[in-house]
């Protein structure tokens, strides 16, 4: 778009190179506006970095209609010449010869004006919060980490899968699952039986969005030996917390031929990577989002405050091998602890068999062990149909992935490929046999061992902003009576 005939130029750009003494268009949204006797400064962002480029104008090149219809909010096209700048803060600034003002916002009406907002409010204005230097460094490391999980597995040699967003099963067996249907909701068709006739409705079963693509994943793994699926997922649980979103994003690589200690070491190879790329390629974003995270701890009490700062965090991952321990080592740790034994925590562990909840996590990792830490060998009647049972008869290679200040970041598990024994505890969990026919049939044409994980891709990126809420780490939450936007 050449509206001053010439080609625009990124704010990012501009600065870095911060060649001066020539001519460039640089596009964007005013942040600021100040105006004095005989010159105007004028902020500009475009959100291809968290710096804005100052634009000084001296107010008889351009015409006033103009520069009194410019306010915060508003969208321009500067062209003029970039020059050294003698304040302090920026090395260029843009002189300006000409303004075009695509978009006005009226001062009276525009709601992010030059100040702090909460993040409530923001959420309240999801469709502007992009604007501000906050949910700017969330949106620029979420696409960095998104590029980095594609690349990661890419090098690797897997094959990228899209599963399906419709299904006719549920993989987790936890029944909490959006309807699919077109079926008339006041009068659907009924049976002999009076109940919902689904024959009529489009697919001509029950059919839901899916709550993981791990099953199809599984389907091409035994074919393709290493994939991994990377979609949006969905669970109508009916949770308003600050860590449950009814629509988030998966990642599940499925591996032919692993078993579940090959499992662990790819979830932390990838975890690592990952951690690593953030550092190496958003750090300027990240040292943003720490500094606010440190300025939050501020107002916070003592025992509230987190005991690393972002940063800090993320080479804690970096520099420590990950432990590895059962889950009957990790009960006893906790039954024993001090937190336990005075009752501070507020799921006491009483005995094994117990589902470890996010304090116990974070205990393991941040008191005891001081490293991440892998938990295997779970008790079978906790976890999911799918794991392979061990020998034992009380628990399965189940393997969770537990990061500090969030506890469980992964979970996975080495797979049952064995027939009869998937068969068994299908029936078990008294799941539908008949709506898994084909996953059952890959466990009798040529199975093999394998192994998987899935990893919450927004509790990923909870962990690398800092960031307190999950709604803060996608661009348009989903959760419970909130479908805005």
């Amino acid at each position: 778009m050449l509206d001053h005939g010439i080609k625009r130029t990124k704010i990012k750009e501009l600065l870095l190179t911060g060649e001066v003494d020539r001519e460039v268009v640089a596009k964007g949204w005013v942040r600021t506006k100040r105006e004095s006797k005989n010159v105007i400064f004028i902020t500009l962002n475009d959100g291809s970095t968290m710096h804005n480029l100052q634009v000084v104008v001296e107010p008889e090149t351009i015409a006033r209609d103009i520069l009194d219809r410019i306010h915060t909010g508003a969208g321009l096209s500067v062209r003029g010449i970039l020059i050294e700048s003698p304040g302090a803060g920026q090395r260029v600034e843009l002189k300006a010869n000409d303004i075009i003002l695509y978009g006005e916002a009226d001062p009276e009406e525009y709601p992010l004006q030059p100040k702090k907002h909460s993040l409530e409010f923001l959420r309240e204005k999801a469709h502007l919060r992009f604007r501000t230097n906050t949910f700017g460094a969330v949106t620029r490391v979420r696409h960095v980490m998104i590029f980095a999980i594609h690349k990661f597995f890419n090098d690797k040699g897997f094959y990228n899968i899209h599963s399906p967003i419709i299904t006719g099963s549920d993989a987790e067996g936890a029944g909490e699952m959006f309807r699919v249907t077109i079926l008339d909701p006041v009068k659907p068709p009924l049976n002999e039986k009076g109940e919902v006739d689904y024959s009529e409705d489009f697919f001509g079963k029950p059919t839901n969005l899916t709550v993981s693509g791990q099953l199809e994943a599984e389907l091409a793994a035994l074919a393709m030996s290493d994939v991994y699926t990377f979609g949006p997922t969905f669970r109508a649980e009916n949770s308003n917390t600050s860590r449950h979103l009814a629509e988030f994003w998966m990642i599940e690589p499925e591996m032919a031929f692993y078993d579940i200690h090959d499992d662990m070491d790819l979830a932390e190879e990838m975890l690592k990577y990952l951690v690593k790329y953030s550092l190496d390629h958003c750090r300027e974003d990240l040292d943003f989002l720490a500094k606010r995270l440190e300025d939050e701890e501020k107002n916070k009490k003592q025992e509230e405050r987190s005991s690393m700062g972002l940063i800090e965090k993320l080479e804690f991952v970096l520099n420590n091998d990950f432990e590895r321990i059962t889950y009957t080592q990790a009960i006893d740790i906790l039954m024993n602890s001090k937190p336990n034994k005075q009752k501070k925590f507020q799921f006491v562990i009483e005995k094994w068999g117990a589902d470890m909840q996010s304090e116990h996590e974070r205990y393991l990792v941040e008191k005891h062990f001081k490293k991440p830490v892998i938990i295997t060998d779970y008790p079978r009647e906790i976890k999911a149909f799918y794991m392979k049972q061990n020998a034992d008869g009380k628990t399965v290679r189940a393997m969770d992935v537990l990061f500090p200040q969030i506890g469980e970041i992964i979970g996975g598990s080495q797979r049952e490929e064995v027939l009869e024994k998937l068969r068994q505890r299908i029936r078990e969990m008294h799941i539908p046999e008949e709506t898994l026919w084909w996953y059952l049939e890959t466990r009798k044409f040529g199975t093999v061992p394998h192994a998987g994980f899935g990893l919450g891709f927004e509790r990923l990126m909870l962990f690398i902003t800092g960031m307190g809420n999950i709604r803060d780490v996608i661009p348009f939450p989903r959760a419970p009576l909130n479908a805005e936007f």
